[in-house]
């Protein structure tokens, strides 16, 4: 595919980093020319010195062949002009980032399309959903469910309690008789581990699994975790972000949001009907104190200020808080959670990065997510008839190393799979697997 990016920011780099590792023919758009020369110095892309609400600009960028334009400027005015005069010219589809959430809550009644803008995204609003997705439980850092649960992706620290500690993949089998789970990565030390048989759980390690329904209590128990609800959320920050947080999680919890701006406090009470206001400096550790930071199972922190949120997250741990999530604006923090004691990083342009990746790979695949911090997706397929991957057992198809099939949902029941399996047209099948191995691994699904 011929791909223009407009904006070279963290949202669009990140976006043709992941895109011109397929292949794609990658056009980078952006008016700062050292960005641009930053892009081509660690990306195989081409770059356009310009505003790409320009005319000749676009042009320049070969429009009128694009099979997609994806503007992700830090304007929202520029990526809307950017999609509309795009899709005059020539681009069969376009992907516009915006901020003004009126926009998705509206879609249908402003017919975007017949504008010339395809689909339109809010890193903001996304990120609310993804804070929504990793509270479902305390004890796990990470879950993903796969066809309305029946088979999940779950992520756990592993740490002096765990039975897992030194113990190798194939002893973890002694222990999981059942085989309802199954380890597909860990994370040490910044590196990602695809595991096979001979790997060593390590005390620190950040271990996901593939797991049926009944499967996911026995990964708790191992990991020394205990299955833990949440009741009562501190969200700190009355940005984008915690407005469209707290008013999401306050259908199922008891929220407070801290916010330091009063007028701001004003504005959100007056919209957030189930959400306690709260104006004060979230810095402020007897402010925290006041308000119930010891009752508190989840705290997370969305200020514009990364540190603040980290160090208001290391501040909410030590007083027993058992979930902290906190936004980063710099991507490179988000390996750093495992090591300082924040449970989550989230950074909002990633996961729009990500959310624009899964939806031009939209085809043979049917879901894609990524896991923060693991340099790896997780990849769900539809088998079909005379597929390479239903010619033998696993254990006999030369699967790529830098992937791992994980799971697979047959007639409505979730199944973890080991090298015996062999799938059958119609399985929905679950694979993590490396940016570079997603060509390879795709072939096998054809």
């Amino acid at each position: 595919m011929k791909i223009i990016i407009a904006g070279a920011g963290d949202v669009g780099f990140h976006l043709a980093k992941l895109l011109a590792n397929e292949g794609h023919d990658i056009v980078l758009v952006d008016r700062d020319g050292l960005r641009l020369k930053q892009a081509s110095a660690s990306l195989d892309v081409s770059i356009v010195k310009g505003n790409s609400t320009s005319y000749k600009v676009l042009e320049e960028a070969d429009i009128q062949n694009a099979d997609l334009l994806i503007a992700v400027t830090s304007s929202e005015e520029a990526n809307l002009t950017t999609s509309m005069i795009g899709k005059h010219l020539g681009a069969k589809q376009t992907i516009a980032r915006i901020q003004n959430v009126e926009y998705l809550l509206n879609k249908e009644k402003l017919d975007l399309k017949d504008l010339g803008i395809d689909e339109i995204i809010s890193p903001e609003s996304l990120a609310a959903k993804e804070i929504k997705r990793l509270l479902k439980e305390v004890a796990i850092t990470d879950t993903f469910d796969f066809d309305e649960g029946r088979l999940s992706l779950i992520g756990v620290i592993i740490d002096e309690t765990s039975q897992l500690r030194g113990k190798s993949l194939i002893e973890m089998a002694h222990l999981n008789p059942e085989q309802n789970f199954l380890t597909v990565a860990i994370l040490r030390n910044n590196q990602t581990i695809i595991p096979h048989g001979d790997n060593v759980f390590q005390e620190g390690d950040h271990a996901y699994f593939i797991s049926q329904p009944d499967g996911i209590e026995k990964v708790l128990a191992l990991s020394g975790k205990v299955k833990q609800e949440i009741k009562n959320v501190m969200i700190l920050g009355g940005s984008k972000v915690g407005f469209h947080a707290a008013k999401s999680l306050s259908r199922k919890f008891n929220v407070k949001l801290i916010e330091s701006d009063k007028d701001k406090c004003f504005e959100l009470a007056d919209q957030l009907k189930n959400v306690m206001v709260i104006n004060g400096d979230g810095r402020d550790v007897d402010l925290l104190e006041e308000e119930g930071i010891d009752d508190m199972d989840a705290f997370i922190a969305v200020t514009g200020n990364s540190e603040t949120n980290i160090i208001s997250c290391l501040v909410a741990k030590n007083h027993n808080v058992k979930k902290t999530i906190s936004l980063v604006e710099n991507i490179d923090y988000i390996h750093l959670s495992q090591n300082i004691g924040v449970d989550t990083m989230i950074n909002k342009k990633l996961i729009a990065a990500n959310f624009i990746f899964r939806y031009v790979r939209q085809g043979d695949i049917i879901s894609l997510t990524s896991i923060h911090g693991v340099d790896a997706e997780i990849l769900e397929f539809i088998v079909k008839a005379g597929s390479k991957i239903t010619q033998a057992e696993i254990k006999d198809l030369e699967f790529p190393k830098g992937a791992i099939i994980g799971g697979v949902v047959r007639n409505g029941v979730g199944y973890t799979t080991m090298g015996n399996f062999q799938f059958r047209p119609k399985d929905r099948a679950v694979v993590l697997c490396r940016l570079e191995c997603i060509k390879t691994v795709e072939e096998f699904f054809k």
